[in-house]
């Protein structure tokens, strides 16, 4: 079995008399519509198997009728699979007794849709409340967390108004509200944007992205918008005719499609706007490593010419950045072979950029800064530089 949050393994769905025999049909090589045509079950979802990782934005795309939605309901067993097994920390979803099902949707799991389906006849404080209701908290409790959450999404000043008297970008905030009252580790979303202007798309966009980075649940994210997907998915899964087609990070499917179907998802969209700054790095900068004893001035100057580079990095023993030092400045202290070391007080201090760090601020700090910049790594490590010379390449495609 694979690992992750959410492992699916050889998932079918199959909507009809005799699922059993349009699988082995399936299996034999049958497509869908010989089995539709002569059998008369229509496949939903076919063989598939994938892994979600914990704290991951999984984006799941398709066009119409590719088994995206099915999918992500056999997930949470909404629909009852016809084959193969969903674990979800381990435990076997597909086989779970009902009563196992109902506490982990009501405990660890909750569902955002496309259509905000809050009730009226209840303020947006009950609405976010409902599921913490659902699952037999008390008011004074239920109230308390849903106002927390409100305020996460920006509506807590709205808690007593009702969904009539919101825009429909502040009733999908509700809507989001309401999933993350429970606190659940895992959320899927289905389309949950879509029915959003642009600009509001966006801005729930923003809103999630933001949450992530302080609460880092696991989501599935179905989408139809191959820019939502590339903005906010770590990994994104496309699907066509029940089948998962190819899985990966949004540049490693720019870069090699499995075939003319996921390349043409891209033909209209400007990808280089989606670069991040981990995507960006090289190793084009020397480093140098102050191990409690500096650099020595003299032999990186000589170093430096000999590579035809003109800036050094110095790293600490942890490889935590410690600043940046050009050619022509070591060249002026070490004038008449003077030995002086690289010590902290004659580096420029710069600050790192994250790895995550989009395309446009990454413009905007090479714009402020004079020469290279460093990335770090999640955990604040040094991963490599990003030059303006770098980044020119980048965008010419190399």
């Amino acid at each position: 079995m694979q690992s992750g949050k959410i492992v699916v393994e050889n998932l079918y769905k199959v909507f009809g008399q005799n699922p059993e025999e349009a699988i082995d049909l399936l299996k034999q090589g049958w497509s869908k519509d010989k089995i539709l045509a002569e059998k008369g079950a229509v496949i939903g979802v076919s063989d598939v198997s994938f892994s979600v990782e914990e704290g991951e934005i999984f984006v799941l795309m398709g066009l119409s009728g590719s088994g995206k939605s099915t999918l992500i309901r056999l997930i949470n067993r909404l629909i009852e699979p016809s084959a193969g097994n969903v674990y979800i920390d381990g435990q076997n979803v597909a086989k779970m007794a009902k009563s196992e099902l109902v506490d982990l949707r009501r405990r660890d799991m909750s569902m955002v849709f496309q259509s905000f389906a809050l009730m009226p006849s209840r303020s947006v404080l009950d609405n976010a409340a409902f599921g913490l209701e659902v699952a037999g908290v008390g008011r004074k409790e239920r109230e308390k967390r849903a106002m927390d959450v409100l305020a996460q999404v920006g509506l807590d000043t709205f808690a007593h108004k009702y969904p009539n008297q919101l825009s429909g970008g502040m009733q999908q905030r509700v809507g989001l509200a309401r999933a993350l009252a429970v606190d659940p580790s895992i959320m899927i979303m289905d389309e949950a944007f879509s029915a959003l202007d642009p600009l509001k798309r966006r801005e729930m966009q923003d809103v999630l992205l933001e949450l992530q980075k302080t609460h880092r649940r696991t989501i599935i994210f179905v989408s139809h918008d191959i820019e939502e997907a590339m903005r906010i998915g770590s990994r994104i899964g496309i699907m066509e005719g029940g089948k998962l087609i190819q899985v990966g990070t949004p540049q490693e499917l720019v870069d090699n499609p499995a075939n003319d179907y996921v390349r043409n998802f891209f033909d209209t969209v400007d990808t280089n706007r989606y670069l991040t700054a981990g995507q960006l790095k090289a190793d084009s900068v020397p480093v140098y490593v102050n191990n409690g004893v500096a650099p020595c001035a003299l032999t990186v100057c000589q170093e430096l010419q000999a590579q035809d580079k003109h800036y050094a990095f110095v790293v600490d023993q942890d490889k935590r950045f410690t600043g940046s030092i050009s050619l022509e400045k070591i060249a002026l202290m070490t004038e008449g072979g003077h030995s002086i070391k690289l010590s902290k007080d004659v580096l420029k201090p710069i600050v790192p950029v994250p790895e995550d760090m989009p395309l446009d601020q990454v413009i905007e700090r090479l714009v402020d800064n004079e020469g290279p910049i460093p990335v770090v790594d999640a955990n604040g490590f040094y991963s490599g530089a990003i030059s303006k010379g770098r980044l020119l390449n980048r965008l010419q495609g190399e």
